[in-house]
């Protein structure tokens, strides 16, 4: 069994090595600017997709998909620093939100996705993406006005940053903008069709190229244009480890005092659903994607990040999903199998131990530059317009959450969507469920599928809109379940129909639920008969 798992990973190796490559330029510099757009420590966003390249990648049932710290988290992780007080708290929160993940797992909770409204879903990533380029403009345009640190212009809430983006656009630094302004060219030009066919090109992460344009800049700029270049406090600053031993130096650990804190337990709830949700929508994607077609078990999956954020959580790192824009970078650099995940995660270490030098030279207005473009693929005007055009039923769903995130924060306002979903989706059932059709004095009623206690207004509208003389035809034949409320109107109305001389036949109700017998004229197969023999 061993051998063969062995012949199978190093069939795809020399494919798997190559991709675990480009996975790491991808993933290094949206480690540290979703450590910075966190407003946590920037080490903590290499420990996350250390643990998801080295140790998630083998406990989870995907061959393709990449876990790290993801985007989608990062108001999550900026509010809760801010609740709970400091950042050792968070960790607390973090390993308990990743025990609840386990605990997901192990109760087969993978089916939790498709309980959510898919447009809240998406409007939920919308919303963040708007409120990562609203936070990460102060980056780029290198905000000096009172700069105390990241946090500084990062209040709870998207409406409270809209004050300090107006800040932002008024004390810029020239230098910041020049590097982000370009970088962002550089990551809209890589995106073209024309790059995408060139293989060289498709290779080499859009990303990568960015930093490397702002790592080059500062330098040119800092030896002759000293104006225009960024100062130190603009930049990355990660710590220069002298020796490898020295990495564990760096780890920061949970206080677990904070258990005692209330707040601990409602961020780790909210973590530990919203990066569920965020890594099955990811798995369900990564598994459309992959080109041998291989199907992903998802209730591994959830115990597989929830052991993930519980070893991140203890080293000092951020929360941890499966994520699709690693993932697909991986399958169109040609990786196969977990090992090119596991590669990434290697290159990432090296990276830490002998590089750190060289990575506090990258300009913060790069990564902003990255998470701009992030927030945009998240919030594109296209997404909306094709909500818009799918009807209100899912419009509203999607835009609604979107506004209710800005305006309040992101668990209120996923809770407003998934109510104003819930209505869509019960409305659409209530009208569903039983339908009437007319043919002059003839009515067959068709109870379809699940008949629940919420058709029963409508079953009874349908009932007093049947004219005297009428013929009705009950059919129950295509339900699977009628509720006791449902089957005691038919029952009232049986017990009426001879009253205004209407005729019933039902028919195929035996077994879902049995029919109290009354003297009202019902007709079987054409023949009319006391309901007695009608069950």
């Amino acid at each position: 069994m061993i051998h063969k798992h062995l012949k199978y990973y190093t069939n795809h190796i020399k494919g798997d090595v190559p991709a675990g490559i480009v996975v790491f330029l991808v993933a290094l510099p949206l480690c540290l600017g979703i450590a910075l757009a966190s407003g946590a420590p920037l080490f903590s966003g290499l420990i996350a997709g250390l643990v998801g390249g080295l140790i998630v990648a083998w406990l989870s049932g995907s061959q393709l998909s990449v876990s790290g710290p993801a985007a989608g988290l990062t108001v999550i992780v900026l509010n809760a620093i801010e609740q709970i007080g400091s950042f050792q708290g968070f960790l607390t929160a973090l390993v308990v939100a990743g025990f609840l993940q386990l605990v997901l797992g192990y109760l087969r909770a993978g089916v939790i996705g498709a309980f959510f409204h898919s447009a809240v879903i998406k409007g939920m990533l919308a919303a963040i993406g708007l409120i990562l380029i609203i936070k990460q403009i102060p980056h780029a345009t290198g905000y000096d006005a009172s700069f105390e640190g990241d946090e500084s212009y990062m209040k709870e809430t998207a409406g409270s940053s809209f004050f300090e983006l107006a800040d932002s656009l008024r004390a810029i630094t020239p230098g910041a903008v020049v590097i982000s302004v370009v970088a962002l060219l550089i990551l809209i030009v890589w995106e073209l069709s024309w790059f995408k066919k060139r293989k060289l090109f498709s290779m080499i992460p859009g990303p990568l190229i960015a930093v490397a344009w702002g790592v080059a800049y500062n330098l040119t700029a800092m030896a002759y244009a000293p104006e225009w270049a960024v100062s130190a406090k603009h930049l990355v600053t990660l710590p220069v480890l002298g020796h490898p031993t020295a990495l564990f130096d760096q780890f920061v650990f949970p206080d677990f005092s904070t258990l005692a804190n209330p707040q601990i337990y409602t961020v780790a709830v909210t973590m530990a659903i919203i990066a569920s949700l965020e890594t099955l929508l990811s798995l369900e994607a990564v598994d459309k994607l992959d080109p041998l077609k291989r199907i992903a078990p998802t209730n591994r999956e959830l115990k597989a990040q929830g052991v993930g954020n519980m070893i991140s959580g203890m080293l000092g790192g951020l929360p941890i999903t499966a994520v699709i824009v690693r993932s697909s970078a991986n399958i169109n650099a040609g990786g196969r199998t977990r090992v090119a995940c596991f590669v990434h995660g290697v290159c990432l270490l090296i990276s830490l131990l002998f590089f750190a030098q060289y990575l506090n030279y990258i300009p913060l207005a790069c990564l902003a530059a990255i998470l701009l473009q992030t927030g945009y693929k998240l919030a594109k005007p296209a997404l909306f317009i094709k909500y818009y055009r799918q009807g209100f039923s899912q419009f509203l769903p999607f835009a609604i959450t979107v506004g209710a995130i800005l305006a309040t924060d992101l668990l209120m306002g996923m809770a407003i969507g998934m109510a104003v979903g819930m209505f869509y989706v019960i409305k659409a059932n209530y009208h569903a469920a039983i339908t009437l059709t007319q043919d002059g004095s003839h009515y067959v009623l068709s109870l379809n599928k699940d008949v629940s206690f919420l058709n029963k207004a409508l079953l009874r509208k349908f009932f007093l809109g049947i004219e005297e003389n009428s013929t009705v035809m009950i059919d129950a034949s295509k339900a699977q379940f009628i509720d006791h409320d449902i089957l005691e109107t038919i029952e009232d109305f049986l017990a009426a129909a001879p009253d205004d001389n209407i005729k019933v036949q039902v028919v195929d109700l035996y077994g879902k639920e049995k029919i109290k017998k009354h003297e009202a004229m019902v007709v079987i197969n054409g023949r009319a008969k006391k309901p007695h023999s009608v069950a």
